[in-house]
């Protein structure tokens, strides 16, 4: 079974930092772009940051440019993203994704809360 599991949520004040994880079991991480996706309360779903296989490259939405940095670790089959200066609007569901050609994973999410 393919699975991706998230992990490091929780509930931080404005400006603080977390770092999530991406556990990936049943597949190897090599072959697929990874990102992070989020939807905050009462927002549409967006995607947040990717990275690329092959070259590693990577995307960053504009509001989080400079603030969050993603990276992967294939032969641990682990992904990150390490969130800095969080604000108030990140706050939201953050999913892993895995997608290689028609090949989507998907994690079940987990919740990030900023606020004072």
């Amino acid at each position: 079974q393919l699975q991706f599991v998230e992990s490091g949520g929780g509930l931080v004040q404005p400006g603080g930092s977390l770092r999530l994880s991406c556990a990936a079991s049943g597949f190897l991480l090599d072959s697929y772009t990874l990102g992070w996706f989020r939807q905050g309360p009462e927002k549409l779903p967006e995607g947040v940051s990717c990275i690329r296989a092959g070259d590693h490259s990577t995307w960053y939405r504009d509001s989080v440019k400079g603030r969050f940095t993603i990276y992967r670790d294939n032969p641990t089959r682990m992904m990150y993203l390490q969130m800095d200066k969080l604000k108030s609007d990140d706050t939201a569901v953050y999913y892993c994704h895995a997608q290689f050609d028609a090949d989507e994973i998907w994690g079940q999410g987990t919740q990030v809360t900023v606020s004072s």
